[in-house]
Formats: structure tokens, sequence, C-alpha cells
């Protein structure tokens, strides 16, 4: 008889889990509140625009197909996505516009013309990031960090010798001022901290780690959408036979003498052998976990930053625009203090604005753009964000007016609002932060929870809140460490 397993969360961690237990020969059975997979990773669609709800950049594409490959499926028959030839375009109030190239070459040649900034910094700078990515991903990304294997193995020793080249003692912003001339260049290289809510004036320079991704190894775009992530990988586990019950909260992990056995769904008990949360750790300890132990000295860890997203029609094509764009803030640093000390947002804020129907033009009306039009805030602490909204609203409409020189609110066809508040009414984020524990410190890495629980057994943990982190190829990642614990 097959053993039976329990995944709490039908995030694109849990997905990812589904799919791994099924192949190790388990019973899966998902229980979701929702009435949709994919958690963040979901689409929202209004009067013939669609959007991507959630994350809007994709990398690490091979953790998707991986997911077919194990499974016997070839990817391309039912996933399939492009490499972006520009993988950002860069705005500056003065006027100064940059294109991130995916060639590098191209992006270095942009960066020297426009910037005056060498082309040789911008390779010497990609060459540190994948000298950071070669040491500490085989470490930090694909294995445990609560396991003494991990830090007696090859890939370990070969980090204690290279720690300080490493970024681990330094920060982000510090390493790329000593990289760059350009303050701007700086600017542009401290944005990747945002790609796990982080500050770039706090955060390690470890995190340096990120420009690898995107421009050496490269961004990419699903054909069909973001959203296509969720609903590839949903409909391989149904095909393998994952069982899926949606609007089913999980009321209750069922502990007898300190093993995990089951579920309460609705008053009803659920039984396997492993139980898996791909719930935000925070607040399933707070709701699912209440009776159990609680590890306070992770709980208590400040959490990332949130987001606030205007999902726009907009009754107009900018050429201009590309698929990620960026409007950068004049005072970079006072924008994070708000964000992280003030717990506020700054009135010059970095907007960021997602447009799928550059690469996907069913997306919108023809003759119209779907604009992602995305800030980074503080996480939910009680502001009163009705204010906050109102005001961050029409800095927004300020700042897009000045610089691509219109005036937006006129074109205005549809709007929707994702904030704080309903991320984590929708998500179960605690306090609405998108990547679980800040990153902001040296030490981050090891107070994310173990993919383990160390007091409870068969109880098993995956998603952003957890080790290794947030951000899609984290969230995979971390379902293929937990599921490599688990024999089948």
């Amino acid at each position: 008889m097959n053993k039976k397993s329990i995944i709490i969360g039908s995030g694109i961690a849990g997905l990812a889990a589904a799919i791994r237990l099924r192949n190790k020969g388990f019973e899966v059975n998902v229980f979701e509140a929702n009435s949709y997979p994919g958690g963040k990773l979901s689409e929202i669609i209004i009067q013939g625009y669609r959007f991507d709800a959630g994350p809007s950049l994709f990398t690490l594409p091979d953790q998707v197909e991986e997911l077919f490959h194990i499974s016997g499926k070839d990817p391309k028959a039912h996933f399939d996505y492009i490499r972006l030839p520009v993988a950002c375009h860069y705005f500056w109030e003065d006027g100064t516009q940059i294109k991130a190239f995916g060639d590098t070459k191209k992006f270095a040649a942009e960066v020297e013309s426009k910037l005056g900034e060498p082309a040789s910094y911008v390779f010497e700078s990609l060459q540190k990031s994948a000298f950071i990515y070669d040491h500490l991903a085989p470490l930090f990304m694909h294995k445990s960090l609560h396991r003494f294997g991990t830090w007696a193995n090859k890939d370990a020793i070969k980090c204690y010798f290279k720690l300080g080249k490493l970024g681990i003692f330094s920060t982000m912003n510090k390493a790329n001022e000593k990289q760059f001339s350009n303050p701007k260049m700086v600017q542009l290289f401290n944005r990747y901290a945002t790609y796990n809510g982080s500050n770039p004036y706090e955060t390690p320079a470890t995190l340096n780690i990120i420009p690898h991704l995107e421009f050496n190894i490269g961004a990419f775009f699903p054909k069909k959408g973001m959203h296509d992530i969720t609903l590839s990988l949903y409909k391989l586990a149904v095909n393998l036979g994952v069982k899926f019950h949606f609007d089913s909260k999980v009321e209750e992990v069922i502990v007898r003498d300190k093993k995990a056995i089951g579920v309460i769904v609705s008053g009803n008990s659920h039984f396997a052998d492993v139980i898996i949360n791909n719930m935000d750790m925070v607040n399933a300890y707070k709701t699912i976990l209440k009776k159990e132990k609680q590890p306070n000295r992770l709980l208590d860890q400040p959490k990332s930053s949130s987001a606030l997203i205007f999902y726009w029609g907009i009754k107009k094509v900018f050429p201009e625009l590309d698929l990620h764009n960026i409007l950068f803030s004049e005072n970079y640093k006072e924008e994070f203090d708000h964000i992280f000390n003030k717990k506020s947002i700054y009135q010059d804020p970095t907007v960021y604005i997602n447009i799928t129907s550059v690469n996907k033009p069913d997306d919108a009306p023809e003759g119209c753009m779907n604009w992602f039009t995305m800030i980074n805030v503080p996480n939910n602490q009680g502001q009163d964000w009705d204010r906050l909204i109102q005001e961050a609203r029409k800095s927004i409409i300020q700042k897009v007016n000045r610089i691509l020189k219109t005036d937006i609110e006129n074109l205005l066809e549809v709007e929707e609002i994702l904030e704080p508040r309903t991320i984590e009414s929708k998500t179960s984020s605690a306090n609405g932060a998108l990547y679980g524990n800040s990153s902001n410190n040296k030490y981050a890495a090891f107070l994310r929870h173990a993919n383990f629980s160390s007091e409870i057994k068969n109880l098993y943990f995956c998603g952003g809140s957890v080790h290794p982190g947030g951000g899609i190829p984290l969230c995979l990642l971390s379902a293929k460490i937990m599921t490599d614990m688990i024999k089948g």
C-alpha cells in the first residue's frame, strides 16, 4: 500500500511537492483554502484585461522543467517560454534610459554609452555575481542548512576558504559603490535587494548573486503568461493522480506523541504518513500549529517588505515600454528608510510596471496595455493604509506623467488594487510580507525555518517563508530539498 501524504496549501512549492511526492509513490492530497491553486502566482481578469496577479519575473526555468522530466513528460509539450532580449527598461527623472539587454555585451555597451560607466565594470560585476552563485548555490539553494551533512561536504569546505569574496561581511550597497563609479549603476544593481524584499543598505552583498540569474543565465517569459507556471504544474499533478481539495481550509494539524498524523478540515479528520505545510510559516504556527511548541526566535524575526499593486487597463500603447520597466526614485536611500524604518511610503517611490501584453497581445484589448503597477511598501503594522494608498496612487501617477510625458489618469479604463492587508488575507502571508522573514542581516539565511520540524516527526515545510527563501526558483527548490528528506 502506498504511503499517504497531505499538503497544506497549493502555492507553487505545494504544487512542486505534490508532483515530487507522487513520483516517489505517495498518495497525495492537497488541501487549499482558496478556490484555485497557485497562491500568489494566480491571475486577475477584468473587462478584457488579463493580469498575472503576483510574481512577474521568471528565472531558472530548469526548476520547472525538472518536474516534467521526473514525471516522464516533455516540458515543451506542456509549458513553453522565451528568453527575454531585454531583461528590464530603466528610467530616471533626468531623461536617462537604460535597456538591460539579455546579451551582456550589449548591456555593457549600453551602460558605457549612456552613463559613461566602463563596460569592463559591468563584466567584472557579473563575474563576481557568477562567483558567488557557483560557490553558494550548491550549499544554500540546493541543500538543507539544518543538517550536519551540509556543512561537512566539499561544497561547504570550498566556501570556507572564500568567505571574504562572497559578500558576507559587506552590504549590497557598499559592494556596488565600490564596483561602479556612476550612482545610477549603483541604484540599478541595488534594486536586486527588492527581489526578496530586502533593503540594499542593510542586506549582505551576498545577494549580489541575483544579477547572475537575470543576466548570465537569463530572464524568461512563459508564452502563456506567468500564471501558466501554476496551470501547467497543476495539470501535471492532476494527471499524476494528485487529489486537490479547494475551499478546504485546514483548521489544525493533528499531533500525537510528537508525531504529525493528519489534519482537521471542516471538523473532519484526515490522516497521512507525512504532513507538508506550504502555508506561511508564521501564520501556520499561530493557527494550525498553535497547540505546539512555538519557534519564537524565528517567529519574532523582522518581516520582508510588502507591495502595493495597481492593476491598470490603459487605453493606449506606449512603444517605449517593455515587459519589465522601472521608474527610479530620486532618493533611493530615503525610500528604503521609509519602508523599513518609518514603516511608511516615500513621496517619490520607485515604480515597477510589468506589461505582459508586450509579449502576449491578447492580455489586453487592441490598442491597449495591461499595467501591473507596483511599488515596494512596508508590511502591515496597522498603518492607515487607506490614506497611504490614496497618497501613493497620486505620487505614482505624477511620476509616470513626468517620465513618460503623458496624462495616465485619463487613459485608465479599469483598476484593481492589491495591498498588504489583502495580500495577507488572500495568501495567509504574515503581515502581508511577500518573502517571509527579512534578509536584512548577514545571518538571515540561518534565521529561516528548516524544511522539517525538529519537534514534530513527519511534519515538513516548503514555500517562500522557509529555507531557502522567497521567489519562484527558491520556492521550487524548497520543495525539492524537503521531498528529498522523505523516504518513499
